[in-house]
Order: C-alpha cells, then sequence, then structure tokens
C-alpha cells in the first residue's frame, strides 16, 4: 500500500515463473510431491477416428452473415477447435466461452486481411492534403491477431499443463493461417 493508501503496484498478472507442464512433473519425478491431476490421452493416430463429443452447439452470432453476405466463419474455426479439445480430452477442462472468444477473433483477424489484400496497405488521408497513409485494416489485423495469440495461449495453457503426453503437432491455430492462405486463392 502506497502513502496515501490506494493500493497500487505489486504482481501483475503474467509475472513470475510459468508453471511446468504436466509431462516435465511426471518425467522430474513430482518434485513437489503433491497429486497430479493427469488425463490419460489415446495414442494419436495420423488421421485421428473423431467420435461424437460433447460440445455445445457454436453460438448464432458465430456464423452470423456479414455485410458483403458472406457467413463469418467462426463457426467453424470452433468446432474445429472443440474437435481437437475433444480427442484430447481436455473439452470439459476449456471454458467454451473461451474457445467462442477465440473463434471469433480469429473470424476476425482473417476478414481484416481480406480486407487488406483487397484494399491495399495505404489508403488517402481523409483531409485535404490526401497523403498516404497506412489502412485502417492493417492496425485491426494487428490488434486482432495479438488478441487470437493471447486466447490461444490460454487455451493451449490449459491443454498443456493437464495433459501426460506430448501436445505439439497439427493444432487450430495452424489450421487458422491455412484457412487465411486458402481465403486468399478464391
Amino acid at each position: 500500500m502506497a502513502k496515501d493508501g490506494t493500493n497500487r503496484g505489486g504482481a501483475r498478472p503474467g509475472a513470475g515463473r510459468k508453471p511446468k507442464a504436466l509431462k516435465e512433473k511426471l518425467e522430474n519425478g513430482n518434485p513437489g510431491h503433491r497429486p497430479l491431476k493427469k488425463l490419460d490421452i489415446p495414442d494419436i493416430p495420423e488421421i485421428p477416428t473423431l467420435e461424437g463429443v460433447d460440445m455445445p452447439p457454436p453460438g448464432e452470432y458465430l456464423s452470423a452473415m456479414q455485410r458483403d453476405g458472406r457467413p463469418l466463419g467462426a463457426a467453424e474455426i470452433y468446432t474445429k477447435t472443440c474437435l481437437w479439445l475433444g480427442t484430447l480430452g481436455c473439452e470439459k477442462l476449456v471454458n467454451p466461452q473461451l474457445v467462442e472468444q477465440y473463434a471469433m477473433t480469429v473470424a476476425r483477424w482473417i476478414q481484416c486481411e481480406e480486407a487488406v489484400t483487397r484494399f491495399g496497405l495505404v489508403g488517402k488521408h481523409p483531409t485535404v492534403t490526401t497523403s498516404a497513409v497506412q489502412s485502417p485494416f492493417v492496425a485491426m489485423s494487428h490488434s486482432y491477431l495479438k488478441q487470437a495469440t493471447q486466447l490461444w495461449f490460454q487455451i493451449f495453457g490449459i491443454v498443456k499443463e493437464n495433459c501426460t503426453v506430448d501436445v505439439t503437432g497439427p493444432n487450430p491455430m495452424e489450421d487458422a493461417m491455412e484457412r487465411l492462405l486458402r481465403s486468399r486463392n478464391g
């Protein structure tokens, strides 16, 4: 507490040592000797056989029609992310609203990138000078990408901390870039 009686300073969110993954704790022999919560994930073959998973349906706003008449596409990202979580057995650990936020943010990022491709990186200044300025879609794209990355790290952190196997490999965040590249082709 400061001299004037206000609470300032102190630990900031995200500061400090990051928690170890469950797999690392098991490899080191559980140095804290506390009981560990384990999720046993079956070996995933090259092409996983997906079964019906109890996943909440995506919200209607995730597939709402956009101004240009195309669907937003966030529902597809939501479904892929939930199926990926289901194959790892972590669908119950991650809040569905977090997955919805991630899907919406990735869809908006893709939408901004498509606008940058369509309209370019530079635009005219709205005043009389009409000098070149950065397109507002570039800043929006950067903002959405930053949000999507932060949300993905939250989701992936939950999965990483609760899995006994290595979770590297194809994941929905990598699929987002693939989706962006496919949308540019037509």
